[in-house]
């Protein structure tokens, strides 16, 4: 079952990127059986904004067929301080894993961190390509560890897997030719410059507060800097030593607030909605903004919320169910939120609706940090 299956996930991943596999990825796919890195449940998107369980021993086929499918599955939930559950896990869409493996772009001989060994499937495919001495996995949770290492040892591949923060690397395998994390970042760490070796690449999804989305392909130049543009792939779960701590917004909103009222032209659905390169070039122009929907303010009425990591600033842009031309608009805080979304989002427009790629970013050594600058798109 597993070949044919592995036949069909080829095919799937081929019509996906629009060519074939090539032949060392392919190799490493029929190699390196997927469903050897999957716990016995696994959780899948059903479409309506929750997950729908795929339980190996109650229903065999139908998770045998989730592991061979071209999609993600959620593979671990964390339980938040509030009762709520979030992934905290995932197997990735197998077609997004040749993605970042092909844009690795990894030769004979290269040494590779990978950062967030998950389930271990991806360390496994570089060790396939490169050999496990030349592989060092890191994530920070053990759990994930110790079934990453059990998967990796059932599937002959063992490379060298260490519980650590993926944010400072790991020297002492260092320097490394490459460097491919499986979860995103909105500035790259500064130990990852240190411990790759000028003209070595980095590939990482890439966040912004405002928009979770696109991956990052920089060279580590030789002035300690790193130089890349963004592709329009990648979706993934912000690294634990980027997040922001969600109690900050809890009492962001408060009864003795005053804020100022105002009306836009501009609807929140362009900066808002189904436009990812608007969305991108926001969140990277307008640091530390976030924002969600709210249709539950009245009936026919729909609210943008937006706020700063910091919980200083709010916004809110008001769709009242009947008016299209003009939104309401109420701002509170020293950041006026919603002016600075509207004044990215015209130089979007007047820049000529540029897609994701035309993003150029540079990261700089600064102190114990890296900066993120940009250059003019």
């Amino acid at each position: 079952m597993p070949e044919e299956a592995i036949g069909d996930l080829l095919e799937q991943i081929a019509e996906v990127l629009g060519f074939p596999v090539s032949a060392p990825l392919r190799a490493a796919l029929q190699a390196v059986p997927r469903h050897l890195f999957l716990p016995p449940t696994v959780w899948v998107r059903d479409g309506k904004g929750s997950y729908e369980r795929y339980d190996r021993d109650q229903d065999p086929d139908r998770w045998w067929s989730a592991a061979y499918r071209d999609a993600p599955l959620v593979t671990q939930f964390t339980e938040l301080s509030d009762g709520d559950t979030v992934p905290s896990s995932s197997a990735s869409m197998p077609s997004m894993v040749v993605r970042m493996l092909r844009d690795l772009d990894v030769q004979p001989g290269h040494r590779v961190l990978e950062i967030g060994t998950g389930t271990g499937f991806h360390a496994a495919l570089l060790a396939f390509l490169l050999g496990a001495g030349n592989v060092t996995s890191l994530d920070i949770d053990p759990d994930l560890i110790c079934r990453a290492r059990r998967a990796l040892k059932a599937s002959g591949q063992q490379p060298e897997v260490v519980c650590a923060d993926g944010a400072a690397g790991w020297r002492p395998n260092a320097p490394y030719d490459r460097i491919i994390s499986t979860c995103s970042v909105r500035t790259v760490p500064l130990a990852w410059l240190e411990q790759i070796s000028p003209g070595g690449r980095i590939v990482t999804p890439w966040d912004t507060a405002w928009c979770n989305f696109g991956t990052l392909i920089a060279t580590r130049q030789a002035d300690g800097t790193a130089e890349g543009s963004l592709v329009p792939y990648g979706s993934f779960m912000l690294m634990r030593a980027q997040q922001v701590d969600v109690e900050l917004h809890r009492d962001i909103l408060r009864d003795d607030q005053n804020p100022d009222r105002s009306v836009t032209e501009l609807s929140p659905w362009s900066v808002a909605g189904n436009d990812l390169d608007a969305q991108m070039h926001i969140g990277l122009h307008v640091p530390g903004v976030w924002h969600a929907w709210d249709s539950g303010v009245r009936e026919g009425h729909t609210r943008l919320w937006l706020a700063d990591d910091q919980a200083t600033s709010w916004a809110g842009v008001d769709y009242d169910g009947r008016q299209t031309s003009t939104f309401a608009v109420a701002q509170y805080g020293p950041r006026r939120l919603w002016d600075e979304v509207a004044r990215s989002y015209e130089e979007y427009v007047s820049a000529g609706r540029p897609g994701i790629a035309r993003h150029r970013l540079r990261i700089c050594p600064d102190g114990r940090r890296t900066r993120l600058e940009m250059s003019p798109v």
